[in-house]
């Protein structure tokens, strides 16, 4: 039996979906919420915990969606146009948002794996969601986030990884607690730096590697730099003396995975 539509704003439940675009409802919450078909599809399909999905019937225009719909175990909640348009992030909302617990993960549950990337306190959502999607691109593995930086859950993270966010784990930590579980295992650990060792298209990898990236405002700090095995850079020809981020990060991933 279908549950009765929420017609008003001011319902409990949209208020506590509404709460989940701030930080601090996210954190009080244990929630995030993830907008739009592809990615509501994807964190069902990934199997995250989800507290439950919300849908308006009328912005749902294609048949996957109205599947989608139909598949899940539990009752999904409508809600009119109107209602939505709260709740979505972005004008011409697909008309379905999930809210989703949030998982934590510790250094001591990461898995063998061959590539990875770690960032020290990247500042911008955006990049952090794309170099997820890179790394599903190129068959990179784990992504570790180190002295903080952008909240994982950041709706804009969530958006930029189409749906990779689900699939790959991700380590939170601190940049000294990283170190010391890299020296204890055997990861080669590439940093990047104008500075380098070596030009990038020269280094072949030692498998299992990870690519280091500072933030985008600072980069590698001397001591993140000297804590690596070796550390690479990317040539600059004309007049820009860096790349954005997410840039850098894959034409490194494609050369590396080579």
């Amino acid at each position: 039996m279908q549950k009765p539509l929420i017609a008003s704003p001011s319902n409990p439940l949209i208020k506590q979906a509404r709460a989940l675009h701030q930080k601090k409802g996210r954190n009080e919450s244990g929630l995030f919420l993830v907008e739009g078909i592809h990615h509501v599809g994807e964190v069902v399909e990934a199997g995250w915990d989800v507290e439950s999905i919300l849908y308006a019937s009328g912005l749902l225009t294609s048949p996957f969606a109205h599947d989608l719909i139909s598949r899940f175990a539990f009752k999904p909640q409508p809600v009119t146009a109107q209602v939505m348009e709260t709740l979505a992030d972005k004008e011409n909302p697909q008309g379905i948002v999930a809210m989703v617990h949030q998982r934590k993960r510790q250094l001591k549950d990461v898995k063998p794996f061959k590539r990875a990337v770690a960032i020290v306190a990247p500042q911008d959502p955006g990049n952090v969601g794309t170099i997820l999607r890179t790394m599903d691109a190129v068959g990179a593995d784990v992504l570790f986030l180190l002295d903080g930086g952008v909240e994982l859950y950041n709706p804009s993270v969530v958006r930029a990884s189409m749906g990779t966010l689900f699939w790959k784990p991700i380590i939170q930590t601190s940049f000294d607690e990283f170190i010391e579980w890299v020296r204890k295992g055997n990861y080669q650990l590439i940093g990047t730096s104008a500075k380098a060792d070596v030009e990038y298209q020269t280094l072949v990898p030692q498998t299992p590697w990870i690519l280091l990236l500072g933030n985008e405002q600072k980069g590698l700090s001397p001591s993140q730099s000297a804590a690596c095995d070796v550390t690479v850079s990317l040539p600059m020809q004309g007049r820009v003396s860096s790349l954005n981020l997410a840039v850098a990060a894959g034409v490194l991933l494609y050369r590396f995975v080579k």
